[in-house]
């Protein structure tokens, strides 16, 4: 059968679609935003809190893993569907939450919720990236820019709530619902391209001689057993710490240094916009200068980021925080969009759901070092040891990234 270009343009259309749907299933993002009148209502620490973002990372990720079976044998409309009544049920759960015990948080936002948003965030993401092989730094950027610019919208919104009539609860509910029938509504028109398109041929580029290698496509297990696999998995979920930590607790850190209570909220904001740009921006370098080099970069900025904030909390220096908050967004935007475009371009995309849902795991590792974040925060009182070790992380991340090679 001879294949035909006449339906391309109809892949605009699809992204455009995904990246409205990833916006509001970014509202993991929000964290920070949504903790606050679960601290004022019940008590809840700020590690017990924590606790519940790193299980909510993980869970995100176990979905990512049951997305690309559901994305195998069921299809994308299936698929999104029930990650649209996960979502509905883990918000609505949450937001009949008495107090009694954090484990039902856990259970409602931690686990069928965040689960619910992985499933849809792999499907998407596998999905649409199927119509992109030209341009696959910027189909994730442009996904991953709509996924972290939740925070600001959503966060924003969800803020408003909290403080109206409508109260907390009836606002997780309202989240899970809308959430719920945008990705139902996505499933009815998202599907992957037939056999008779003809889509465009990625533009090899190669730049360096170690990145000179023939493409090919590795199953899960070929991809685990290559070396390149294990440094760039540590090397992202060392670089996803920093913002993973700073979106946990992004809004006292600003009140920390002397934001106003409206500006701490705006600043979260601010955080999720920069977040977006990295991500689309970091895909845009990776169709133009290569894997290599925008690794690169964005490990440095991730040290600029980590060193800027540490020096604002140390002198207590407003203006200061502020720039690495957005310097922290924008390098952390960065590791979801390096993470797709990496997994497609190295190890191919006959696999791509499952490859990308096994590296996705980096964000439950920055999560976990979040964790850990905010138990020395706890510990200490003060930001700078937080910092500090970050901070390192993102030195050994680098070393990391500057002996990845060919898979």
């Amino acid at each position: 059968m001879n294949k035909t270009n006449s339906n391309i343009s109809i892949r605009w259309v699809y992204l455009t679609i995904a990246v409205i749907a990833m916006l509001f299933a970014g509202v993991l993002y929000t964290w920070s935003i949504l903790k606050a009148p679960l601290s004022s209502e019940f008590g809840w620490s700020t590690s017990t809190l924590a606790l519940n973002y790193t299980l909510a990372m993980t869970f995100f990720c176990v979905g990512g893993l049951l997305g690309a079976q559901l994305f195998k044998h069921v299809g994308t409309r299936i698929a999104l569907i029930i990650a649209g009544i996960l979502a509905a049920s883990g918000f609505t759960l949450t937001g009949l939450l008495q107090g009694t015990s954090v484990a039902m948080l856990y259970l409602s936002y931690g686990v069928i919720a965040s689960m619910g948003i992985g499933i849809a965030y792999n499907v998407l993401i596998a999905t649409v990236s199927a119509w992109f092989p030209d341009k696959k730094g910027l189909c994730s950027g442009c996904l991953m820019m709509g996924f972290g610019a939740s925070a600001l919208i959503l966060g924003n919104a969800a803020n408003a709530l909290f403080k109206s009539d409508i109260g907390w609860r009836t606002t997780y509910m309202i989240l899970g619902i809308v959430i719920c029938i945008v990705l139902i509504t996505a499933s009815l028109f998202l599907q992957n391209p037939k056999a008779d398109i003809a889509l465009p041929k990625p533009n090899i580029k190669k730049t360096s001689k170690e990145e000179a290698f023939q493409q090919q496509d590795y199953t899960s297990g070929q991809m685990l057993r290559r070396p390149s696999f294990w440094m760039a998995f540590i090397c992202i979920s060392f670089l996803a710490a920093i913002g993973s930590s700073v979106i946990s607790f992004a809004k006292d850190l600003a009140l920390s240094v002397g934001a106003a209570e409206t500006l701490a909220v705006s600043l979260v904001g601010a955080l999720s916009v920069c977040n977006g740009l990295g991500r689309i921006l970091t895909g845009t370098l990776f169709d133009t200068i290569g894997r290599r080099k925008t690794m690169l970069y964005a490990n440095i900025l991730t040290i600029g980021a980590a060193t800027v904030t540490l020096i604002a909390v140390s002198i207590g220096s407003l203006p200061l925080c502020i720039a690495g908050l957005c310097l922290t967004g924008m390098s952390y935007g960065a590791c979801p969009t390096i993470t797709a475009a990496f997994t497609s371009s190295f190890y191919g995309m006959k696999n791509l759901s499952t490859n990308m849902a096994i590296m996705t795991f980096t964000v439950m590792g920055g999560s976990l070092i979040a964790t850990v974040s905010n138990k020395i925060l706890e510990i200490t009182g003060g930001y700078t040891a937080t910092f500090a070790m970050l901070l390192t992380l993102s030195f050994v991340a680098l070393v990391l990234n500057i002996f990845i090679r060919r898979p």
